[in-house]
């Protein structure tokens, strides 16, 4: 369970780290960014689609990097308390086939397949303590 959640806290970190440094999430059109940080949404004009996308990535960041806090901490320390919580187990494989979904339909390889992996492990750690 702890790799499992640790899986998905790398992917949230690096994902935060690449919000705010280097270029890899910048459109590799320059005049789409320069388009995006002078047009506002429907919704509001207090800010941009530039600005948007940055909070987007950032509080997605934060999500991943939740849940691989809290369950590689509850995993670690609280094991008992995770392993009967059929709430948490529910939450956790619900969040996990979540980020799948989303990388299978908006994202790339590399997050399907760490999330494929983190949810494999997770299911492992759940039938073995199920077992036990």
């Amino acid at each position: 369970m702890a790799l499992s959640a640790a899986i998905i806290g790398l992917m949230g970190f690096v994902h935060l780290l690449l919000t705010f440094r280097g270029p890899r999430l910048l459109p590799r059109d320059k005049s789409l960014k320069q388009a995006m940080e002078k047009v506002a949404p429907v919704i509001t004009s207090q800010t941009t689609i530039w600005r948007m996308w940055i909070g987007f990535n950032a509080s997605h960041s934060m999500g991943a990097l939740l849940f691989g806090l809290v369950y590689g901490y509850l995993a670690l320390a609280h094991g008992d308390l995770l392993f009967h919580s059929i709430f948490l187990e529910v939450l956790g494989f619900a969040m996990l086939v979540g980020f799948i979904v989303l990388a299978k339909l908006y994202w790339f390889v590399t997050p399907l397949l760490g999330g494929c992996l983190s949810l494999m492990l997770y299911l492992i750690s759940v039938a073995v303590a199920w077992n036990a």
